[in-house]
């Protein structure tokens, strides 16, 4: 995979940075999306594939991005497809520190450091080109403007933003209502970026994990969740 084209975790991470603040919105869910994202990021490169609400490794050979390649590994070494639900509620929380260290590294953003209350060591991350951020917003702005339905990385990137609760972050306040319930109904324009969407929902809301029996044999995504409602809509990044 050449560095040419931004992958949607990178893409759901910059979507997630507030240019302000330099803090991330929705920081404990988007672990849970990043994980999710590198999942269709996986399926789009043909690495993985659904296998009804399971993942399975369909070509093991590296992508070459590192990021994404620990990932396959990781799905490799199970040996047999794994439900999406049980991989994005696993153990490999902190995917949004590992990935802010691999954009400043890609040069697509530089670090802050900073202090909070002048004690507890912060850092702040500042995107280097905001053409890139607003590249990407104006894409999902475009097709929830349209009606089109967008390609399959817009619409599993839209997917994921609803997923992990960026609406009120992208689109805030009453005049922003009709814009998040449609970046909601783009999650039908996807089947992976829908089935790994509902996984990330899924596991925020503490559902029981069960196949979607129902919804697979049809061949259609069940009615999205709201996602769980979080304390804060943004967050100071404290280093590790």
């Amino acid at each position: 995979m050449g560095r040419s084209r931004r992958t949607i975790p990178e893409e759901l991470l910059l979507l997630a940075l507030d240019p302000t603040t330099g803090t991330t919105a929705q920081p404990q869910s988007l672990d849970l999306g990043l994980a999710g994202a590198q999942l269709v990021e996986l399926a789009l490169a043909g690495r993985i594939a659904p296998d009804g609400d399971r993942i399975a490794v369909v070509m093991p050979r590296p992508t070459g991005d590192p990021t994404l390649d620990s990932a396959l590994e990781l799905l490799r070494r199970r040996g047999s497809p794994v439900r999406a639900v049980h991989w994005i509620g696993g153990p490999r929380l902190g995917l949004r520190q590992i990935y802010l260290a691999h954009l400043e590294r890609c040069g697509m953003v530089h670090a802050v450091a900073g202090q909070m209350c002048g004690v507890l060591p912060t850092t702040r991350y500042q995107a280097t080109d905001t053409a890139v951020s607003r590249d990407i917003r104006s894409r999902l702005d475009s097709a929830i403007r349209t009606g089109v339905p967008p390609d399959p990385r817009t619409a599993a990137l839209a997917a994921l933003a609803h997923a992990v609760g960026l609406g009120k972050h992208l689109y805030p306040g009453n005049e922003g209502r009709s814009s998040r319930s449609r970046l909601r109904d783009l999650i039908r324009h996807d089947p992976m970026g829908g089935l790994v969407a509902h996984a990330v929902m899924d596991v925020q809301n503490g559902v029981a994990v069960q196949p979607r029996r129902n919804q697979q044999a049809a061949g259609m995504p069940s009615q999205p969740q709201a996602p769980a409602r979080r304390g804060s809509m943004a967050h100071t990044s404290a280093v590790h």
